[in-house]
């Protein structure tokens, strides 16, 4: 066996598998491209034998390169996943991985946008977009991020045949999980008014919203879309798509919405990604009794 032959069957295993995400598979099979070249891994039993000095050497290398916090502990979690995987392979009666702690990592809170600035961003996308269709396809997604809660990907990932939902939408998640959301009316009509617009094709097993030349969306246009918009409206860096998910969630809980239904809308597997938003909310209503308050 070969390092590629490692890495592809690595990729396999996280890709068919454990069904991970596009975004994950790619950074998890990066790290291990780098391990396997840096060690000069031909085999699993190679892989396997990493201990916790090799770890050590290879993420202070890393660092030596730039590597942040954040993304030496990405890049040690993938690693472990990795040489545990190749321990499973190599036939070790204890494939568990070297036991090595990365950086600490202080959680920052979500940034949500104000309703107002969703929807002023939703606006002006289709209005400074240089085609009719596409400001409207860009109007469409970005309002399935506020309106619904979706992950970007999960957005694209979206087919046509959902080209006209009902008051709810089924939507694959993380991990193929499968969950249901409830979809505005004004979100139903901006994807039927892409759907009228756009001039390409939808066949129903394709992509419901498709690139300027009709092939799938990717993130980097809606991104690119998102950033013109906020610039334009001299928001700031945080302002991402990203941040209108985290706007979802956060002005559900104000409206309410207790933590477990919050959970399922926004397809988390655990119960203490969500808790997060909690804390969000908690900052949001301290900032406003500070503003508000003679003695603030």
């Amino acid at each position: 066996m070969s390092a590629p032959d490692l890495v592809a069957a690595w990729r396999a295993h996280l890709a068919e598998s454990r069904r991970r995400s596009p975004h994950t598979v790619r950074a998890y099979v990066a790290a291990a491209q780098r391990l396997v070249t840096a060690r000069g891994c031909a085999d699993w039993a190679a892989v396997a034998g990493t201990e916790v000095h090799d770890l050590r050497a290879h993420l202070a290398a890393r660092r030596a390169e730039g590597l942040g916090h954040a993304s030496t502990a990405r890049e040690l979690s993938a690693l472990k996943a990795f040489i545990a995987f190749a321990r499973a392979q190599a036939g070790d009666p204890d494939p568990r991985a070297p036991r090595l702690r990365g950086p600490r990592i202080k959680k920052g809170l979500p940034r949500p946008v104000t309703p107002d600035e969703a929807v002023n961003i939703a606006e002006l996308v289709e209005g400074i977009a240089g085609a009719d269709w596409i400001g409207a396809r860009d109007r469409a997604v970005l309002l399935l991020l506020y309106g619904a809660g979706l992950r970007i990907a999960e957005a694209l990932a979206l087919t046509a045949r959902d080209a006209a939902p009902g008051e709810v939408l089924r939507v694959t998640g993380k991990g193929g999980k499968q969950r249901v959301v409830p979809v505005l009316p004004l979100v139903r009509e901006a994807i039927a008014e892409y759907v009228r617009l756009c001039p390409w094709p939808l066949p129903a097993a394709g992509p419901l919203f498709v690139g300027a030349k009709g092939g799938p969306l990717s993130p980097g246009m809606v991104q690119r879309a998102m950033a013109n918009a906020r610039r334009a409206l001299g928001l700031p860096e945080t302002a991402t798509p990203h941040a209108l998910r985290h706007s979802f969630a956060t002005h559900l809980l104000s409206a309410g919405a207790d933590l477990r239904s919050l959970q399922e809308l926004l397809g988390h597997a655990s119960l203490g990604s969500t808790q997060i938003y909690t804390r969000v909310d908690a900052a949001a209503l301290l900032d406003n009794y500070r503003k508000a308050h003679p003695r603030g």
